[in-house]
């Protein structure tokens, strides 16, 4: 599975976010300059990002956009499915999208292949809180 440019722009605006906005919003302008990310695409991930409840926007003259929570309580899975939707590596399920069982679910043999990937991304990205890569730590699965 590889990450797209939306997943890993949009991960390092939030890291800005949390960086420069404890005291007050920070602007899509700032974030755009010090990351080097052109500003239509910065607010193409910037409304995914808020549609899904990571950052709040302030509007006026001192608005920008700030977490909608603390960076202990926002994973990095919250951020990239937000931007990149399921993080699973294959489109393979016991069901298909329309809710029917998969016509292959039952001598499928690999399945089990898919489904311990997708878990081991998911859990990995599930347990890296922002906090975490902002202190350079290591989680521990214990605290999350």
């Amino acid at each position: 599975m590889k990450i797209s440019t939306k997943g890993r722009y949009g991960l390092r605006a939030v890291i800005d976010i949390a960086l420069h906005g404890e005291n007050e919003p920070v602007s899509l302008s700032d974030i755009a300059i010090r990351q080097d990310i052109s500003m239509g695409y910065l607010e193409q991930l910037i409304s995914r990002l808020r549609k899904a409840g990571v950052v709040t926007s302030v509007r006026g003259a001192k608005g920008g956009y700030s977490l909608a929570a603390s960076k202990d309580k926002i994973s990095v899975g919250e951020i990239l499915r937000a931007l990149e939707g399921d993080l699973s590596p294959v489109n393979c399920s016991e069901v298909s999208e329309n809710g029917i069982p998969c016509k292959e679910s039952g001598q499928c043999i690999s399945k089990l292949v898919w489904k311990r990937i997708s878990d081991s991304i998911n859990d990995a990205v599930d347990n890296l809180m922002l906090s975490d890569l902002l202190d350079g730590t290591e989680p521990d699965k214990a605290d999350h």
